[in-house]
């Protein structure tokens, strides 16, 4: 079991936002930690900046949410994915424009996110999120299996 530290975003007397720590293309970043979330996803134009969009893979699946019915959605695997010190390899997540997240963010003067994580890595890894302690538990499988 990996205990990985949360930080609690408060929106303005608005509800809370728990916040992450992750590494990916070599670099940290925000994510929101989302229960909500079927799928891990992140911002479209953080990851075309980092990557390009040439290694994006459109996807045939439709997108809900985010105040839409239906947005453009790909797919990405990324090589190396760390969420504290925990460490995923050739995790595939989606892709989406998540402007107006950051365009939220911006005007409550956060700093933007690179996307959220979601119930994907939360149930597969059986994740464990403790508001006391500010922490989420997730349980590293086989090795095999990563």
């Amino acid at each position: 079991m990996i205990k990985i530290p949360l930080a609690l975003l408060n929106l303005q007397d608005d509800g809370f936002h728990l916040l992450v720590d992750v590494i990916v293309f070599n670099k940290s970043f925000k994510a929101v930690l989302d229960t909500g979330a079927s799928k891990t996803v992140f911002d479209k134009s953080t990851v075309e900046k980092y990557i390009g969009a040439e290694q994006l893979k459109m996807s045939d699946k439709v997108s809900t949410g985010l105040g839409t019915t239906s947005m453009e959605s790909f797919t990405l695997s990324l090589p190396d994915f760390q969420i504290g010190d925990f460490h995923l390899k050739n995790f595939e997540i989606a892709v989406l424009d998540l402007s107006s997240i950051n365009f939220a963010y911006e005007n409550l003067s956060v700093d933007p996110v690179i996307g959220v994580v979601g119930g994907d890595i939360l149930t597969q890894y059986r994740g464990i999120i403790d508001y006391g302690k500010m922490s989420l538990t997730l349980k590293q499988r086989n090795r095999k299996q990563d």
